[in-house]
């Protein structure tokens, strides 16, 4: 099988944690680094949280580079009070003994002028994404395909009424890579990714599987599931990052339709994703805004990779996923 070369660009994040470990444990995917902005939590604690991803995978061998700390324009909030203080749930892990780099964007930038086949995966605001296209916007012309889980649709947004956290950190930043990234963008957002909820059966299930990784999971997520109750009424969570990585695996998961996206800077709508769906600018479509997805398969994709041993349990299992 042939691998595609990817970069994440994350803010890890409870979520993006989970996403890392699907990457990690999907084969068809070779991860050549993680960059790190701020979002969930300031861009040094995520790449802290970043590391214990990759120290549960036994892939230390993979660099973590810090881009950037701060949003393009707007004062850096971050989403403590959903991901803990830590970022992880508040399970203040001791840190990893592994370096953390510095110079995100450069290595960004590097990585595609040196490769014609590499893709992005962005997990957090886009802020690292802008800065390296106005850094160096030739480079962008070797992306191969760029994933963005961020935006809203025709849902509520998870931080206003009408913005998704990711592009509501940093609208400028997500705007500026919308109108000059010169790929089309999938958005991955929350019409599709609030869909994806891990539910204490299935948490209650992966602790009958395994060990270490169902305990990393379920402590991580405690915090996350108690907050869902608090302000959402959710039984369980709402895992968003992941999606991102499993859609760009498998792109039967979701279904979507091309069009014009622009961010909203500022004002009562600020970070709110504007999806031209009737066309009414008559710009060319920018991105891919996925509307639909089967969340059973991407659960199912989801279990069976990162609990690979117990693929035979998961398929056969009934009243779980």
């Amino acid at each position: 099988m042939e691998k595609r070369k990817v970069i994440i660009d994350c803010d890890p994040g409870i979520d993006d944690s989970l996403a890392i470990l699907l990457a990690l444990n999907s084969p068809e995917l070779e991860v050549l680094g993680l960059t790190v902005t701020s979002g969930n939590v300031p861009a040094r604690l995520g790449a802290k949280n970043a590391l214990k991803a990759l120290q549960m995978c036994q892939r230390l061998d993979i660099p973590v580079y810090i881009g950037e700390e701060l949003p393009l324009e707007r004062e850096l909030v971050t989403a403590q009070d959903t991901h803990g203080e830590d970022g992880v749930g508040e399970n203040f892990y001791e840190d990893v003994d592994a370096k953390i780099l510095y110079g995100g964007v450069d290595f960004i930038i590097d990585t595609l002028k040196n490769n014609k086949d590499v893709s992005i995966i962005a997990l957090g605001p886009l802020t690292n994404i802008a800065k390296a296209i106005m850094k160096d916007k030739k480079a962008f012309d070797n992306l191969d395909e760029f994933i963005s889980m961020g935006g809203a649709f025709r849902i509520h947004g998870n931080c206003s009424p009408v913005a998704e956290f990711n592009y509501w950190v940093d609208p400028h930043g997500a705007d500026y890579v919308y109108k000059n990234l010169p790929k089309k963008i999938h958005m991955v957002g929350l019409d599709v990714t609030r869909k994806i909820v891990l539910t204490p059966n299935i948490i209650e299930f992966i602790n009958r599987l395994d060990k270490d990784m169902a305990k990393y999971i379920t402590e991580i997520t405690r915090f996350y599931i108690d907050f869902h109750w608090e302000q959402e009424g959710i039984i369980g969570c709402v895992i968003n990052d992941p999606l991102a990585v499993a859609y760009f695996i498998d792109r039967s998961l979701c279904k979507g339709f091309d069009s014009y996206v622009e961010v909203v800077h500022d004002g009562v709508a600020v970070g709110q994703s504007i999806v031209d769906s009737f066309n009414f600018y008559k710009n060319e479509p920018n991105s891919y805004v996925l509307t639909e997805v089967d969340e059973k398969a991407f659960m199912k994709m989801f279990l069976k990779r990162i609990f690979k041993e117990h693929e035979s349990v998961i398929d056969s299992i009934k009243g779980v996923i």
